[in-house]
C-alpha cells in the first residue's frame, strides 16, 4: 500500500477526532429511566420531579442546572436533617460516578417546580431539560403522579 500525503493528512486527523468522538458528551453518556412530576395537592404550587441517571461514561458527570415549562422557576435540591428537622436546600449540581447511578427520589435529591404556572393534572407529561457540566442537555417528559401511599408499618 503506497502512503501518499493526502491519504496521511486524513489518517492525522481521524486520529485526533476519533478520541473525542469516541467520548462524547455528557448527555451521549448519561441517560434518564423512570421520570415523573409528583402531582401537587390542590393550591399548591411546588413540586419535584424525581428520576434514575445512569453514567455509561468512564468519567464523573454532573447536573448543573435544570429547566421546565411548567414552572417559573427550577432547582436542584436534597433534603438534610439539621437539628432533628428535615429541610430542603438548593444544590448546586447533582453528581453521577463514572459507571454508576444517582437516584433523585422523595426525601433525597431532586429538581424542584416551584411557582408552578398552572396545576399540574395527572397523568400530563412535563417536558424537562438538564444540563451537565460540559454544557450538553438532555431533555425528556415526566408524567405527572399522584403520590404513592406509603403501607403502614405492622405492629407487632
Amino acid at each position: 500500500m503506497k502512503l501518499t500525503l493526502s491519504t496521511l493528512a486524513v489518517a492525522a486527523a481521524f486520529a485526533v477526532a476519533a478520541p473525542s468522538f469516541a467520548a462524547g458528551t455528557a448527555a451521549d453518556n448519561v441517560t434518564v429511566s423512570d421520570p415523573y412530576v409528583r402531582l401537587a395537592p390542590p393550591g399548591q404550587m411546588v413540586t419535584g420531579a424525581f428520576l434514575m441517571l445512569k453514567n455509561n461514561d468512564d468519567k464523573d458527570h454532573k447536573v448543573v442546572k435544570a429547566d421546565n415549562a411548567a414552572s417559573k422557576v427550577t432547582e436542584l435540591h436534597t433534603h438534610t436533617m439539621e437539628g432533628g428537622m428535615m429541610k430542603m436546600r438548593q444544590v448546586k449540581d447533582i453528581e453521577i460516578k463514572a459507571k454508576g447511578e444517582t437516584a433523585l427520589k422523595p426525601g433525597g435529591l431532586h429538581i424542584m417546580l416551584i411557582d408552578l404556572k398552572q396545576p399540574l393534572k395527572d397523568g400530563e407529561n412535563v417536558a424537562i431539560s438538564v444540563t451537565f457540566e460540559d454544557g450538553s442537555s438532555k431533555k425528556f417528559d415526566a408524567p405527572v403522579r399522584k403520590p404513592q401511599a406509603v403501607a403502614p408499618m405492622p405492629m407487632d
